[in-house]
Protein backbone atom coordinates (compact mmCIF):
# COMPACT_ATOMS: atom_id res chain seq x y z
CA UNK A 1 0.00 0.00 0.00
CA UNK A 2 2.85 2.25 0.24
CA UNK A 3 3.24 5.47 2.56
CA UNK A 4 0.46 7.08 4.74
CA UNK A 5 -1.35 9.88 3.79
CA UNK A 6 -0.78 13.01 5.19
CA UNK A 7 -1.44 16.87 4.52
CA UNK A 8 -4.06 19.31 5.50
CA UNK A 9 -7.09 16.81 3.13
CA UNK A 10 -6.22 13.37 3.87
CA UNK A 11 -8.87 12.77 6.40
CA UNK A 12 -11.22 10.77 3.93
CA UNK A 13 -8.22 9.01 2.30
CA UNK A 14 -7.21 7.80 5.97
CA UNK A 15 -10.90 6.61 7.13
CA UNK A 16 -11.42 4.50 3.89
CA UNK A 17 -7.82 3.32 4.15
CA UNK A 18 -8.31 1.97 7.64
CA UNK A 19 -12.13 1.05 6.55
CA UNK A 20 -10.29 -1.27 4.08
CA UNK A 21 -7.42 -2.44 6.29
CA UNK A 22 -10.03 -3.48 9.28
CA UNK A 23 -11.99 -5.61 6.78
CA UNK A 24 -8.83 -7.88 6.42
CA UNK A 25 -9.06 -8.82 9.91
CA UNK A 26 -10.58 -12.13 10.57
CA UNK A 27 -11.62 -11.66 14.04
CA UNK A 28 -12.70 -7.88 13.29
CA UNK A 29 -14.98 -9.47 10.50
CA UNK A 30 -16.34 -11.82 13.21
CA UNK A 31 -17.43 -9.46 15.26
CA UNK A 32 -18.73 -6.79 12.81
CA UNK A 33 -21.10 -9.62 10.74
CA UNK A 34 -22.05 -11.54 14.00
CA UNK A 35 -20.38 -14.82 12.65
CA UNK A 36 -19.61 -16.35 15.47
CA UNK A 37 -23.24 -16.37 16.88
CA UNK A 38 -24.89 -17.81 13.69
CA UNK A 39 -22.87 -20.73 13.33
CA UNK A 40 -23.35 -21.29 17.38
CA UNK A 41 -25.84 -24.35 18.33
CA UNK A 42 -26.14 -22.57 21.31
CA UNK A 43 -26.51 -19.28 19.97
CA UNK A 44 -23.99 -16.81 22.10
CA UNK A 45 -25.58 -18.71 25.35
CA UNK A 46 -23.39 -20.41 28.06
CA UNK A 47 -25.23 -23.62 28.94
CA UNK A 48 -27.53 -24.95 26.99
CA UNK A 49 -30.23 -28.05 28.02
CA UNK A 50 -30.48 -30.89 25.26
CA UNK A 51 -31.95 -34.57 25.26
CA UNK A 52 -29.29 -37.50 25.06
CA UNK A 53 -29.78 -39.23 21.90
CA UNK A 54 -27.02 -42.16 21.35
CA UNK A 55 -24.07 -42.80 23.54
CA UNK A 56 -20.95 -42.53 21.27
CA UNK A 57 -17.20 -43.51 21.54
CA UNK A 58 -15.07 -41.14 19.53
CA UNK A 59 -11.01 -41.88 18.57
CA UNK A 60 -8.84 -39.71 20.31
CA UNK A 61 -6.31 -37.94 17.82
CA UNK A 62 -2.97 -39.13 17.16
CA UNK A 63 -0.49 -39.36 19.00
CA UNK A 64 -2.74 -40.23 21.53
CA UNK A 65 -4.54 -43.63 21.33
CA UNK A 66 -7.97 -43.66 23.32
CA UNK A 67 -11.99 -43.88 23.05
CA UNK A 68 -13.45 -40.77 24.22
CA UNK A 69 -16.57 -41.09 25.76
CA UNK A 70 -18.98 -39.19 24.05
CA UNK A 71 -23.29 -38.30 23.89
CA UNK A 72 -24.94 -37.26 20.99
CA UNK A 73 -27.45 -34.93 22.18
CA UNK A 74 -30.50 -32.72 20.43
CA UNK A 75 -30.74 -29.12 21.80
CA UNK A 76 -34.30 -28.58 23.30
CA UNK A 77 -33.88 -24.84 22.05
CA UNK A 78 -34.01 -25.18 18.32
CA UNK A 79 -33.26 -28.71 17.48
CA UNK A 80 -29.55 -28.91 16.59
CA UNK A 81 -28.21 -32.26 17.17
CA UNK A 82 -24.58 -31.97 18.86
CA UNK A 83 -21.64 -33.93 20.07
CA UNK A 84 -20.78 -33.85 23.82
CA UNK A 85 -17.76 -35.17 25.38
CA UNK A 86 -18.58 -36.89 28.76
CA UNK A 87 -15.48 -35.69 31.15
CA UNK A 88 -14.84 -37.80 34.33
CA UNK A 89 -13.43 -41.55 35.18
CA UNK A 90 -16.72 -43.98 34.09
CA UNK A 91 -19.27 -41.06 33.81
CA UNK A 92 -20.65 -42.57 31.10
CA UNK A 93 -22.51 -44.71 33.47
CA UNK A 94 -24.51 -42.19 34.55
CA UNK A 95 -25.95 -41.56 31.50
CA UNK A 96 -28.89 -43.02 29.09
CA UNK A 97 -31.02 -42.57 26.18
CA UNK A 98 -33.47 -39.89 26.73
CA UNK A 99 -31.71 -38.01 29.14
CA UNK A 100 -31.87 -34.69 30.20
CA UNK A 101 -28.46 -32.75 30.36
CA UNK A 102 -27.10 -29.45 30.59
CA UNK A 103 -23.84 -28.90 28.16
CA UNK A 104 -21.29 -26.03 28.16
CA UNK A 105 -18.55 -24.82 26.20
CA UNK A 106 -15.23 -27.18 26.91
CA UNK A 107 -13.28 -23.82 26.22
CA UNK A 108 -10.36 -24.33 23.78
CA UNK A 109 -8.71 -21.89 22.15
CA UNK A 110 -10.45 -19.76 19.92
CA UNK A 111 -13.48 -21.40 20.58
CA UNK A 112 -12.52 -24.42 18.93
CA UNK A 113 -12.16 -28.24 20.50
CA UNK A 114 -9.98 -29.14 23.30
CA UNK A 115 -7.32 -31.61 23.51
CA UNK A 116 -7.71 -34.54 21.34
CA UNK A 117 -11.13 -34.84 20.76
CA UNK A 118 -11.96 -33.94 17.02
CA UNK A 119 -14.76 -31.40 16.77
CA UNK A 120 -15.98 -31.74 20.18
CA UNK A 121 -16.73 -28.70 21.47
CA UNK A 122 -19.15 -28.74 24.28
CA UNK A 123 -19.28 -30.66 27.49
CA UNK A 124 -22.05 -32.71 29.75
CA UNK A 125 -22.53 -30.70 33.39
CA UNK A 126 -26.09 -31.89 34.26
CA UNK A 127 -27.65 -35.11 33.95
CA UNK A 128 -31.42 -34.85 35.07
CA UNK A 129 -30.44 -31.56 37.25
CA UNK A 130 -27.82 -33.40 39.17
CA UNK A 131 -23.88 -32.48 38.75
CA UNK A 132 -21.94 -35.06 36.98
CA UNK A 133 -19.05 -34.60 38.82
CA UNK A 134 -20.72 -35.24 42.40
CA UNK A 135 -22.54 -38.85 40.48
CA UNK A 136 -19.24 -39.69 39.35
CA UNK A 137 -17.30 -39.02 43.19
CA UNK A 138 -20.01 -40.42 44.95
CA UNK A 139 -21.69 -37.37 46.78
CA UNK A 140 -25.04 -38.02 45.19
CA UNK A 141 -27.21 -41.06 43.89
CA UNK A 142 -28.88 -40.69 40.54
CA UNK A 143 -31.99 -40.41 40.86
CA UNK A 144 -35.23 -41.69 39.57
CA UNK A 145 -37.09 -39.94 36.82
Amino acid sequence: MGKKSNGLWAGKKLMKRRAQSRLKSKWFKRRLYGLKIRSDPLKGASQAKAIVLSKVQLEAKQPNSAMRKCCKVQLTKNGKKITAFVPGNLASRFINEHDEVIIECIGGAMGGSKGDIPGVRWQIIKVNDQSLNALVSGKIEKGRR
